[in-house]
């Protein structure tokens, strides 16, 4: 959940289907049924919004470039690129070749080479104009989709996007008050705002959809229930119109910022009944017709150009293929004349078919009727026709979609992975293990990490956020914490997670391993870099060894220790501090018991840490924002490259926007920032992963945060129903189930 669990990072992570033609045309009418939580029919490859409406839009459609199962893009799609994982070798397939020419003059040039024998469902050829077509969608001033594609550093892209806005946009700019009517009058000012705060309840009601299919509903689906979760209280009668009034009020009726920090998958714009009126494009300056950096350079072939090296660009740019001839105009497309298949700032031809996607995937949509998506096989599909010719994604809530698997009524679904439900998988099989008769369970590591963060704004002494004393202070309390990680991970998760011991989640390439030679167990030295812990401790010997290595640190600090207790503390700093942690005001989250063992190891050296359960989980983060949390727990979402500039880039060298570490850890470190900007400027990957080996030993030393656990995630497969040995093989992150959707058959 968006406001509660984690803060999502906004690079998009290709998802391709690639390899293993079945070259057969689909051969069984018998559906394979899928089992989703609730989408929100926006199943535009430009316009979803949600994970589950991006899966219609991929089902039906191929990107430019793809991912292999490490996360690491393929630039030989076209030819064929043969690597190896877990001790397989796999050939990947795409839609095209990509070269990659660094410039005397800093540029870099991005080749492509797109395969000609590549057709969209409905039989038209796919060709580079349609590829074109896509990224100017993308590259539009009034695109506000979930892309950041015009965010890259293409040559030109500035000029293009400048000197034009969305209307909504420059409507809410100019306030309700607005004297100024030269863009537009004032009747068309006062139906948007009219219309903007009717569309409030629709607004309201999209995030209780999404309370409902995450799972936090409480103990029942009703308005009040999810507002709660949301950090509102309402009566238990209340409608989505109440909850708005109530939203209002907590933003003293600023509707525009109330909508903009309260939604959770959709845009309240998006949700007007005249949105395709309100997000066309007005003219404010000057622009320019075309965007330099973007050129066709023959019939299959295509260059874009950034003026400096990006080394988190290429995810950005293996852009979904989309149809110019449905999305777009053909008779606005002329390449020669900067005509590219819509007017510029005016994208409605494009969101008119938001609901109905189509590409060059392996399945066509067809429908989309009580709560299932229907979908028949693209037998033009380049990888090959697939196997089974229907396919159908069901509306399930997390409650029901291991008993839809258990009873025959879905194939293939991902339930919420825990204890209990490895445990319910495992009562079904006749072997008691997760993958038997029945079920077969496949696990991976969820792309994100949990971990414990401690404000150096809150946690110092004498107020200097960067000194060896206040660096000392944070590590006193993350040595103690860091000794109960194993316990209270195991007793939640069991084998669905494990303890880390970097700020970084294991699914990246940049994480470092066990194998290293520098690898080492956070916290686990004390103030004179010894180790705290040896092979023949016990837990209590273990305890009574951390709690020592602590009372060194809180020495090292400032504050007064005698006898094996702290007895005063340091100037600035305290001898009591509170931990929040969102725990539904139940101890549901697995840090809970790490939390309350520190707070009663600390007790009996003098310190008092006071757990503070939240029921609310929003408030967690009101709290962040407004510097109310000295220490919290929480999980960070990750992406397939290592980028550390938005959690970690603090902007104290004035050369770019502070990621989340600016108002949550409150880094200020000038090299870390240095090093994170240098490893964006490499395109050398072992380069790349000394420079973030850097970074994490910095953040460590800094204290601010305590890796804490890398969950596993689940799909369960009907083995009775499917035949596992056509499912896509090594999945993993970034490579998932239906990466070879093609191939899958049914028993």
């Amino acid at each position: 959940m968006k406001k509660i669990l984690a803060i999502a990072l906004s690079l998009a992570l290709i998802v391709a289907v690639f390899a293993g033609c079945s070259g057969k045309k689909a051969n069984n009418d018998k559906p394979l049924v899928v089992g989703y939580s609730n989408f929100s029919s926006k199943f535009s490859p430009f316009f979803a919004e949600t994970a589950y409406d991006q899966d219609v839009a991929t089902m039906t459609s191929v990107t430019l470039l793809g991912t292999d199962r490490q996360g690491a893009v393929v630039e030989k799609g076209k030819t064929g690129e043969t690597r190896t994982y877990n001790g397989k070798d796999y050939k990947y397939n795409g839609p095209a070749d990509l070269t990659i020419t660094t410039n005397e003059d800093g540029t870099v040039d991005y080749d492509f080479e797109l395969r000609d024998d590549i057709k969209f469902s409905d039989g038209e050829k796919l060709t580079v104009d349609d590829v074109i077509f896509s990224m100017y969608v993308l590259a539009d001033p009034t695109y506000d989709g979930s892309s950041t594609f015009f965010a890259n550093p293409i040559k030109g892209m500035e000029d293009y996007r400048s000197g034009m806005k969305p209307l909504y946009e420059l409507l809410i700019e100019a306030g309700q008050d607005n004297k100024d009517f030269k863009l537009w009058d004032e009747e068309t000012q006062k139906a948007f705002w009219t219309e903007l705060d009717a569309t409030g309840a629709a607004f309201a009601q999209t995030i209780v959809d999404y309370c409902k299919n995450n799972g936090y509903n409480a103990a029942e689906d009703t308005v009040a229930a999810c507002a709660k979760n949301w950090g509102y209280e309402l009566k238990e009668d209340a409608t989505t119109a109440d909850f708005w009034e109530e939203i209002k009020k907590a933003y003293d009726g600023d509707i525009a910022t109330a909508a903009e920090t309260e939604k959770a998958d959709s845009s309240i714009y998006s949700l007007m009944e005249n949105y395709a009126t309100y997000s066309k494009g007005i003219e404010t300056g000057k622009s320019v017709d075309h965007i330099e950096g973007i050129k066709k350079t023959g019939e299959n072939t295509l260059r874009v150009t950034l003026t400096e090296v990006d080394a988190t660009a290429i995810y950005q740019l293996g852009v979904t293929i989309a149809p110019l001839h449905y999305y777009g105009d053909k008779a606005k497309y002329d390449y020669d004349k900067n005509q590219f298949g819509f007017t510029k700032g005016d994208l409605s031809t494009v969101r008119a078919k938001t609901t109905q996607p189509m590409g060059a995937g392996p399945y066509k949509f067809e429908k989309f009727e009580n709560g299932t998506i229907y979908f028949t096989a693209n037998d033009d599909y380049y990888l090959g026709a697939p196997k089974t010719k229907n396919m159908q994604f069901k509306e399930s809530n997390d409650k029901d979609k291991l008993n839809g698997v258990s009873t025959g009524t879905i194939d293939i679904t991902d339930p919420s992975f825990s204890l209990d439900t490895a445990k319910a998988i495992a009562a079904q099989n006749s072997n008691g293990e997760i993958t038997g008769d029945k079920i077969t369970t496949n696990t991976v590591d969820n792309l994100g990490y949990g971990y414990l963060g401690i404000s150096a704004k809150a946690v110092n002494v004498d107020g200097k956020i960067d000194s060896e004393e206040s660096k000392a202070l944070r590590k006193a309390f993350a040595t103690v914490y860091a000794l109960f990680r194993d316990v209270s991970v195991d007793s939640y998760y069991g084998d669905a997670a494990e303890v880390i011991n970097y700020p970084i989640s294991n699914t990246s390439w940049a994480a470092p391993q066990k194998t290293d030679a520098d690898y080492a167990i956070a916290f686990s030295k004390d103030v004179n870099g010894k180790d705290i812990y040896t092979s023949d401790m016990d837990d209590a010997a273990k305890e009574e060894a951390a709690l020592k290595a602590a009372l060194g640190y809180f020495e090292k600090a400032g504050y007064t220790v005698k006898d094996g207790k702290v007895t005063a503390p340091a100037k600035g700093a305290s001898m009591e501090y509170e931990v929040w942690i969102p725990a539904d005001g139940s101890g549901d989250h697995p840090a809970f018991m790490m939390l309350n063992l520190a707070s009663d190891a600390l007790k009996k050296i003098g310190i008092k840490l006071n757990v503070k359960d939240l029921a609310n989980s929003s408030d967690l983060w009101t709290g962040l924002e407004s510097d109310q949390v000295p220490m919290w727990c929480a999980a960070w979402g990750a992406t397939p490259d290592p980028d550390m500039y938005q959690v970690y880039y603090s902007g104290i060298d004035g050369k770019g926007e502070p990621g989340g570490s600016n108002y949550m850890y409150d880094i200020a470190d000038k090299e870390l920032d240095k090093l994170i900007l240098d490893a964006r400027k490499s395109m050398d990957q072992s380069y790349r992963k000394q420079m973030y080996k850097a970074c994490l030993d910095i953040i460590v030393d800094w204290a601010v945060e305590v890796p804490v656990y890398q969950r596993q995630n689940a799909i369960i497969f009907s083995t009775e129903r499917v035949n596992m040995e056509t499912v896509t093989p090594d999945i993993t992150t970034y490579y998932n189930w239906y990466a070879e959707i093609q191939n899958i058959e049914l028993n």
